[in-house]
């Protein structure tokens, strides 16, 4: 789930997303029961559960989970998850910020703490990764879809502070207070992919083909805990070394 990331694609060429489907679909669930609890089961009033729904459906959920997930936070039997973040630093200093929800926070920090030390890298304390990151909305469409100037004027009219063009999509970002102000004006006229707080790097760290395949593997060990949302880091790796991964 760190759908963000600049190399998302790549895992996909791979193959891999049919096989960690039911996963993948258990994570979204969670998201969807936490953020209906926490707020209201109403999408319309609850930006949190309206931006799980979102990622739930870009994934191809079925409708029948969703309202399954949202049933579920009403029951008083569901486990008390809550949100927790870790930082961490990879190959080269890279720094990897981890997001969880967890019903029991012993096991999830033993859990990851031992993925980072059997690759090598290493956690830090609150604080020693996060300042390398903006905490921002980000709402993000379908390249194809749309005309580049169109999207620009609208979102920077609706209170975005940054625009991104990437291979496959636009990204529009805004502070964290904003995105649900800025979800329901671009709602009007586009289908977003994606909407939601987002770690967003300030400065990215350039690594090699050896320390880009070792952090990947990493990363989707980590994504793979049952307790872990979302993964961000802060690298990037030269465009050849993708497209000879692709």
């Amino acid at each position: 789930m760190a759908g963000h990331s600049h190399w998302a694609g790549i895992k996909h060429k791979k193959g891999k997303a049919d096989k960690q489907r039911s996963k993948l679909f258990s994570k979204l669930s969670r998201e969807i029961t936490v953020a209906a609890k926490i707020g209201v089961p109403d999408p319309s009033m609850n930006p949190r559960l309206r931006s799980a729904i979102q990622s739930a459906k870009e994934s191809n959920m079925p409708k029948d989970n969703i309202d399954r997930a949202i049933k579920k936070s009403q029951g008083g039997d569901e486990a008390n998850y809550e949100s927790v973040v870790y930082e961490g630093f990879g190959p080269l200093g890279v720094g990897i910020i981890v997001e969880a929800l967890t019903d029991n926070k012993n096991r999830t920090i033993s859990n990851v703490r031992s993925i980072f030390e059997k690759n090598g890298y290493s956690l830090g304390s609150e604080g020693s990764v996060s300042h390398q990151f903006d905490i921002c909305g980000l709402i993000k469409l379908k390249k194809e879809n749309y005309i580049e100037d169109e999207v620009f004027e609208i979102s920077t009219n609706s209170g975005a502070n940054d625009f991104k063009v990437t291979e496959d999509f636009y990204e529009i970002y805004s502070k964290k207070n904003q995105l649900h102000s800025l979800q329901i004006k671009l709602e009007k006229k586009y289908k977003l992919i994606f909407s939601g707080i987002v770690y967003n790097p300030k400065n990215m760290i350039k690594i090699n083909k050896v320390s880009f395949e070792k952090i990947i593997n990493f990363i989707e060990t980590l994504e793979y805990d049952d307790d872990v949302q979302k993964v961000y880091s802060n690298f990037e790796v030269d465009q050849k070394i993708l497209q000879e991964l692709s």
